[in-house]
């Protein structure tokens, strides 16, 4: 199984400094498709994945 490196993604940095700048709602919009991001996502723990979802406010 293939590393994901969204934890450590520098783009993902740049939203959590500022979700308003071009790059922050350039990265939040792509994990909408990503299908790295996907991955990433549902090989976290059901606690991790609630983390994240209260985090970026996503929908699943």
């Amino acid at each position: 199984m293939a590393q994901h490196k969204c934890s450590e993604c520098p783009i993902r940095a740049k939203y959590d400094n500022n979700p308003k700048s071009f790059v922050g709602r350039f990265w939040r919009w792509h994990i909408g498709f990503c299908p790295g991001w996907k991955a990433y996502y549902g090989s976290l723990s059901e606690r991790e994945r609630m983390d994240l979802k209260a985090k970026y406010n996503l929908k699943k």
